[in-house]
């Protein structure tokens, strides 16, 4: 047990919505037992069912919890908290670590679909966690151990540290700074700290702003009282890089963060004001398509600066997004999406206008980055979304059966169908929806479409067909067979 002076300050210390005075009623870790981070007591034999049950049996076990009352919220914090105790988030923020990425968007696909259908991204993401728990194992055994307590930073000085430690890229010592901040920091501090340096670089095509947003989305729905696991591997993950110590070089992933970190101080006052102006969403779109990342930077400045209004800008990303995925449908093109909808989640949520001129500025920087990894993985199109002809014809059944064939013809079916019928649009999203429920046998299904279903909506009438016309280009056809997960969750739940 804690000495008494320790035992008042978890007691003291405030976490958002409670403290950390649970943390004295674990159980005393055994010599025989691995010594992990610690978890909430409530939670703890939810996620040990996960962490041991084996995988043929682990969607029966929960299953079988879900039916004698344990609640949807209490199964989502423990398979993201299994996620960020057993998965390690290295050599990089993805590969197997998407089964920790998915969360949140497997939660937004169940909130979304229809009722009998619900459980299913739950259930699947339960199963992508056990495969990435083995392959854990069979890479480096890593679990997250207990914080080092005798190093962890007062309140007061928590916030300095951990600074400090994320700016000298020091992963040990950011480990216990952000511990000390998880204690006593508030959710808004936290997230201004972490959205920053989750856009900083462009290490891992995007999946550390990824991380970021989907870790804060999930702890505002599960709880800040598991926030210190989380954080835990969220600060190790952004610490990523390769070679040398990246604050004593100018890396090349490191240079657009540093220059719109000081390019951001010249957007005027009155930015977030502004006119609608569809002509410079063309523009953001044309430069995408030639212009390098300080290029695309400049031009936001001016446009902002000449009185357009941020959305018109967004506007233009998301649409060069969706095109650059048209290009190449492919693991980058579909990064540029959902790499767009964290930084632009970051931006909405945001307080601070600093931040939020820095994430427009990042997102703008990161799609000729995208643009320039498309082109060294191979051919990349030259076809344009502003281009992309209407089909005729056909219902949105016959799209998802074209898409299994052909991506261009669906995404011209579809485009036509939103123009016949703005009612078409839901009926578009509903479908393309359950069919990832049904057929998604990766986490990029789930992560994806959750980004681009939700992204639609923010965009101006002008663009939002032509956007969800695109996003066919890795949405899933109706052909072939269910995934196998599906039959062990309909049985399991039966």
């Amino acid at each position: 047990m804690p000495a008494p002076d320790r035992r008042s300050f978890l007691t003291a210390s405030a976490l958002g919505v409670g403290g950390l005075a649970f943390l004295d009623n674990l159980p005393a870790v055994t010599a025989q037992e691995p010594r992990l981070a610690r978890l909430d007591a409530d939670i703890d034999p939810l996620v040990r069912l996960l962490e041991d049950t084996p995988r043929n049996r682990v969607l029966e076990e929960v299953a079988a919890r879900v039916q004698r009352g344990t609640p949807y919220r209490d199964v989502l914090a423990a398979l993201f908290l299994a996620g960020v105790r057993n998965v390690r988030p290295r050599p990089s923020v993805g590969f197997k670590f998407h089964a920790v990425l998915v969360v949140n968007s497997a939660h937004l696909a169940s909130l979304a679909g229809p009722d009998r259908e619900r459980w299913l991204p739950i259930f699947w993401a339960v199963d992508s966690f056990k495969g990435a728990q083995a392959e854990n194992v069979r890479e480096s055994g890593w679990r997250m151990g207990p914080v080092d307590e005798a190093k962890v930073p007062p309140g007061h000085r928590a916030t300095e540290a951990f600074a400090a430690a994320m700016d000298n890229w020091d992963v040990e010592a950011a480990d216990v700074a952000v511990a000390g901040l998880a204690r006593t920091g508030s959710r808004n501090e936290l997230h201004e700290l972490f959205t920053r340096y989750g856009c900083r670089d462009f290490r891992d095509i995007g999946h550390k702003a990824i991380f970021v947003a989907n870790a804060f989305r999930t702890l505002d729905c599960i709880g800040w009282h598991h926030a210190e696991p989380v954080l835990r591997s969220l600060a190790f993950a952004l610490l990523h890089h390769e070679g040398d110590n990246p604050a004593k070089r100018d890396g090349e992933p490191d240079r657009p963060g540093r220059r719109n970190a000081e390019l951001a101080a010249r957007i005027g006052a009155n930015w977030r004001g502004g006119r609608a102006d569809p002509a410079a969403t063309a523009d953001v779109l044309a430069a995408v398509r030639t212009g390098s990342a300080n290029d695309l930077s400049d031009r936001v400045v001016s446009h902002l600066n000449g009185g357009v209004a941020p959305a018109a800008v967004w506007d233009g990303l998301f649409v060069a997004a969706g095109e650059l995925l048209m290009r190449q449908p492919g693991i980058v093109g579909l990064h540029t999406l959902t790499t767009l909808n964290a930084l632009h989640h970051g931006y909405q949520t945001s307080g601070v206008d600093a931040t939020r001129k820095l994430l427009l500025l990042q997102a703008a920087a990161f799609l000729p980055l995208f643009r320039e990894a498309m082109t060294a993985r191979g051919k990349v199109s030259d076809v344009r979304i502003d281009a992309l002809e209407a089909g005729e014809g056909g219902d949105v059944g016959q799209v998802f059966a074209t898409l299994s064939r052909d991506k261009a013809a669906a995404a011209r079916q579809a485009l036509g169908l939103l123009r016949a019928d703005p009612a078409n649009a839901r009926k578009l999203v509903d479908a393309g929806r359950l069919l990832v429920f049904l057929k998604g046998t990766d986490s990029h299904d789930y992560k994806f479409s959750s980004a681009v279903l939700e992204d639609y909506a923010h965009l101006a009438p002008a663009w939002r067909d032509r956007f969800l016309a695109a996003s066919l280009f890795w949405l899933k056809g109706s052909a072939g067979p269910d995934a196998p997960v599906v039959a062990r969750t309909r049985a399991a739940l039966a």
